[in-house]
C-alpha cells in the first residue's frame, strides 16, 4: 500500500481539496478505499471555463472556423455537462460542505444556479461563498432568496450579481468578510445588507459594483456606522462617491478603533469629496496600521467634480499607529507629495513608505521628488522610502 493511502482521512480530504473537482473524482479508480475519498470533501470548486467536456477537442464546425467562435450548440452542450457535473458531485456528496465556488458566464437569471444555491441552504454547513459570474445581461445574475438562508456563512464574495431582494436582514449573524464587485444592489439594500453583519471584519468594494441611488438622506455616516468592529477596507472612491454628496463631518461619532488596513481606490485629492473622504477615515482609525492609495488621472474629472482643498485644512491629523504607508500611480498631481510629507510628520511609528509613480511619469522630476522626501521631516526615527 503507498504512503498516501496509509494517511489519516481528514489530510487525504486536504489534500484532494486541492485538486479540481473532476481530478479528485478520477481518484475514485485508484483502491477500494479511494472510491468514495471524493465524496467526503468539505471545499468543492466549480470553473465553466476551465471545465473540460469530450467535446472540447472535436473539430470545429465550418461556420465555427470562419466565425471563430464556438456555437451556441456547442456552449449549450458543454453548459449542460456542466450543470450535470454539479448535480452529480452534490448528490453524491456525503460530508458537510464548508467551501463552495462557481465560476461561470450567466444571464440575469439561472434556474440550475438557483437550485444550487437552495440545495446549499438545506445543508446549512457552508462558511463560504464564492459565485462570480460574467454577466450576460446588463444588471448581472440576480440572486434568489435561498441565498439568505445560508446562515452559517463567515465568508461571502460576489462578483457579476444582482441583490434587489426588498427583505430585513437578519440572516448573516456569522459573516466576517464580504466582497462585492459588479454587483448591482440599491442604497438602501447595502446598508440592511452591512447591518445585519455586526462581526464583518473585512470589507470589499471592488470594480464594476453599482449602487442605485434611491434615498436622498442617506450619508456616509450611515454607510460607515453599519461597520462598528471593520479591520480591513476596501473601497473605490467611486461607489461611495453618491453617500458624500451631503452631510460629511470631520469624524465619525463612532470611531473604527479596529481598523488596520484601508485601502482607496481611485482616489483624487482634486476630487470636491476625495480629502475631505479621506481625512474623515483617517481621523476615525486611530489604529490605522497601512494606508494605500490608488490615484485617479485628474484631467478625467468632470468641471462639477473639481474642488480647491488645501492640505492646510488637514493639519490637526495624526496616524500614532501607521508603520506603512503605499501609494501607487502617483503623479504628483495638487496636494499628492504634501501628502506624503503631512503623513510623514504625523506618523511617529512609521517604517515604510512605498510611492508607485505612474508610467509616463518625468524621470528628472522622479530625482527631484525623492531628493524632497529623503529631507522631509519625519517624526519617526527612520523611515524607508522606496520608490
Amino acid at each position: 500500500m503507498d504512503r498516501i493511502s496509509k494517511l489519516p482521512i481528514g489530510i487525504i480530504e486536504s489534500i484532494l481539496c486541492f485538486l479540481p473537482i473532476q481530478e479528485a473524482a478520477r481518484t475514485s479508480i485508484l483502491s477500494r478505499e479511494w472510491r468514495y475519498h471524493w465524496t467526503k470533501i468539505p471545499k468543492l470548486v466549480f470553473n465553466e471555463f476551465t471545465f473540460e467536456v469530450s467535446t472540447d477537442s472535436a473539430e470545429p464546425s465550418v461556420l465555427e472556423q470562419t466565425f471563430d467562435k464556438p456555437s451556441k450548440r456547442r456552449e449549450m452542450h458543454k453548459r449542460c455537462k456542466f450543470f450535470y457535473a454539479i448535480y452529480q458531485v452534490l448528490l453524491m456528496h456525503e460530508g458537510p460542505i464548508h467551501e463552495f465556488t462557481l465560476s461561470m458566464g450567466v444571464d440575469t437569471s439561472c434556474v440550475e444556479i438557483d437550485q444550487i444555491l437552495r440545495h446549499l441552504s438545506k445543508k446549512n454547513t457552508l462558511k463560504m461563498l464564492k459565485l462570480s459570474f460574467c454577466a450576460g445581461g446588463d444588471v448581472g445574475y440576480k440572486l434568489p432568496i435561498s441565498l439568505f438562508s445560508l446562515h452559517q456563512l463567515t465568508s461571502l464574495y460576489l462578483r457579476g450579481c444582482a441583490l434587489y431582494q426588498q427583505r430585513s436582514f437578519n440572516e448573516f449573524g456569522y459573516l466576517t468578510t464580504l466582497h462585492l464587485e459588479g454587483v448591482w444592489m440599491y442604497e438602501k439594500m447595502l446598508l440592511r445588507l452591512l447591518s445585519s453583519c455586526p462581526f464583518l471584519k473585512s470589507l470589499t468594494l471592488d470594480y464594476g459594483s453599482t449602487f442605485i441611488y434611491d434615498d436622498e438622506d442617506t450619508t456616509i455616516v450611515d454607510l460607515l456606522e453599519c461597520l462598528p468592529v471593520i479591520e480591513y477596507l476596501y473601497v473605490v472612491f467611486s461607489f461611495v462617491e453618491d453617500f458624500l454628496r451631503w452631510r460629511h463631518p470631520k469624524e465619525l461619532p463612532t470611531p473604527f478603533v479596529h481598523l488596520k488596513y484601508l485601502c482607496i481606490h481611485d482616489l483624487s485629492f482634486s476630487h470636491i469629496y476625495g480629502l475631505p473622504f479621506l481625512a474623515l477615515l483617517i481621523r476615525s482609525s486611530p489604529n490605522l496600521e497601512k494606508l494605500k492609495l490608488v490615484m485617479y488621472d485628474e484631467d478625467r474629472l468632470q468641471d462639477y467634480e473639481m474642488g480647491s482643498l488645501t492640505l492646510e485644512d488637514y493639519s490637526d491629523i495624526t496616524l500614532e499607529h501607521l508603520n506603512e504607508l503605499e501609494i501607487i500611480q502617483f503623479s504628483d498631481a495638487e496636494n499628492e507629495l504634501d501628502f506624503v510629507k503631512l503623513i510623514m510628520a504625523k506618523s511617529p511609528l512609521l517604517k515604510k513608505v512605498w510611492i508607485s509613480p505612474c508610467y509616463d511619469f518625468d524621470k528628472d522630476k522622479e530625482s527631484e521628488i525623492i531628493k524632497i522626501l529623503c529631507f522631509t521631516p519625519c517624526a519617526a526615527p527612520l523611515v524607508d522610502i522606496m520608490w
